[in-house]
């Protein structure tokens, strides 16, 4: 009788081993990364409180989930708030400013891009309509300087879509932080 049941249980094994699907091979090398992304596409605002110090630079990285932008300040980092709009304007004036891609970030950080003190340009790009170069990246597709007014500086991301996107503050270079704002390749 056990000899049957083992018989029994051992074909049993054998049609469900025949009948499973083919093993799944491990990812390709070019397979998209899998980033568990749950950050969202509403407004990050932290308030409205300006910073001590001002704007020094800002920069772009790509990574396998998001394509990423970095604002340096020389001191600590006024409040910020990123949204997307439907239309980008300068600060002060409202004049509608373009952006490349399929939608546009906002990001209102609470640090000039002068000196406090004395008025005189800390942060000057030669091409405040492009940035940074971002030829090639997956979401971003334009970062602009929209200017500085009354304390705060406005910056538009043109990206690909309204996709998820997060904004944060990190420590350093130096005594200084950084604003950090991050968009999603994807859903």
């Amino acid at each position: 009788m056990k000899a049957r049941r083992r018989a029994g249980l051992a074909g049993l094994l054998l049609a469900a081993v025949a009948l499973a699907p083919a093993a799944v091979s491990a990812p390709s090398a070019t397979a998209a990364p899998s980033c568990g992304i749950t950050w969202g596409s509403l407004p990050k605002d932290t308030g409205v409180d300006l910073g001590s110090g001002p704007i020094t630079d800002v920069r772009s990285g790509r990574h396998g989930c998001f394509d990423r932008v970095v604002i340096d300040i020389s001191g600590d980092a006024g409040d910020h708030r990123v949204r997307y709009v439907s239309t980008y304007r300068a600060p002060g004036s409202g004049a509608a400013l373009s952006l490349r891609g399929g939608a546009r970030l906002e990001v209102l950080v609470g640090n000039p891009t002068y000196d406090p003190d004395t008025g005189e340009a800390v942060y000057d790009p030669a091409d405040r309509a492009n940035l940074v170069d971002v030829t090639g990246y997956d979401t971003l597709r334009q970062v602009r300087l929209g200017g500085s007014f009354e304390g705060q500086t406005s910056l538009g991301l043109g990206v690909r879509a309204r996709l998820p996107m997060r904004a944060f503050v990190l420590d350093g270079p130096g005594a200084g932080q950084r604003l950090v704002v991050d968009v999603a390749h994807r859903w």
